[in-house]
């Protein structure tokens, strides 16, 4: 039996990745934060079946503890502080988090456990405004926010690390992935839990920012399949995870309130306080690295994605509508 150690566990991606894992029969030890009890409704349906260990990317001594005991055979790096706006108000702690947590995990491989293979989750947001609208693995890097930032600098520790120490670490670089366990703060969730909030009578309009603003979106079960992937193949490799698509986030609207038999455009306003003003193109991953040398494909389209999320949002607010 392979035993995984993830951080992040219980985020939309630690979820996703556990339940895969479970399912080919690994051991799966996730480390929660002692500080907060965030996302673990994501994987209540599943906490029997896992090892829980209290810590985060800033306690080197809990990860030091966690990977002596368990020698993990695989590591996932899922944790870390993801949301732009946190990404701004604190920088100093998105940094700590993301940059300085993958280091420290990087180092306790090197010293402890040399033969667990390490997957980092890095970000399109690495790549800033590029100059071209289709990103490979060779694009320049060149982040334009403190989150982008701090994922870079991990993504080149991998690297450096691998390179130095002949080690197993590999980088994903993940474009936007979706699902029903997406936090509410983002702006898909805001849109299918808006449309089903309006359908319901709990709402009766939805403030967004730029309609106009394309994104590539995936869903996330596809893209956790790449990070297990990854862990497969003989040499480590970095690889963007993308659906090699844009969509806006009016395709978006159109689509999830077309669901729920609504039209978009008599529902949605517009705040321009909302708009990010540090983007001002839009690009797309290009995933055939990984579709040839890993054999991954997604599975879900965009346009099931949206269904996926909204039915999931008008079961849970159905359901609780009675709460608002």
């Amino acid at each position: 039996m392979k035993t995984a150690f993830i951080t992040g566990i219980s985020g939309q991606d630690g979820s996703y990745l556990s339940e895969l894992l479970l399912k080919k029969d690994y051991q799966v030890i996730g480390m929660v934060s002692p500080k907060n009890d965030y996302g673990l409704a994501n994987i209540e349906h599943v906490k029997d079946q896992i090892i829980f260990e209290s810590g985060d990317l800033l306690d080197k001594t809990a990860m030091e503890e966690i990977i002596e005991t368990y020698k993990p055979d695989e590591v996932y790096n899922l944790a870390g502080i993801t949301f732009i706006p946190t990404a701004w108000e604190k920088p100093s702690l998105g940094f700590d988090v993301n940059a300085n947590g993958l280091v420290r995990l990087a180092e306790i491989i090197r010293d402890i456990s040399p033969s667990s293979k390490l997957f980092q989750a890095s970000s399109a947001k690495m790549y800033g405004n590029p100059r071209n609208e289709m990103i490979t693995e060779d694009t320049p890097y060149a982040p334009v926010d403190p989150y982008g930032t701090s994922k870079l600098a991990a993504h080149l520790v991998v690297k450096q690390f691998r390179e130095k120490y002949n080690l197993f670490l590999t980088s994903g670089i993940l474009f936007n992935h979706e699902s029903e366990r997406r936090g509410p703060e983002f702006v898909t969730r805001k849109i299918t839990q808006g449309a089903v909030k309006i359908k319901l009578g709990l709402e009766k309009k939805l403030i967004l920012g730029d309609l106009k603003a394309k994104v590539d979106w995936g869903y996330c079960p596809d893209y956790v399949e790449a990070m297990w992937l990854m862990l497969r193949v003989n040499q480590p490799q970095d690889y963007i995870i993308a659906s090699g698509k844009l969509h806006s986030v009016e395709d978006f609207c159109r689509i999830a309130f077309k669901l729920v038999e609504l039209d978009w455009e008599k529902y949605i306003e517009t705040d321009d306080e909302l708009y990010r003003n540090t983007q001002t193109k839009y690009y797309y991953g290009d995933p055939s690295k990984a579709e040839r040398k890993l054999g991954w494909r997604r599975k879900v389209s965009f346009e099931e994605m949206v269904k996926k999320m909204v039915d999931y949002d008008y079961r849970l607010l159905s359901e609780n509508k009675k709460l608002f």
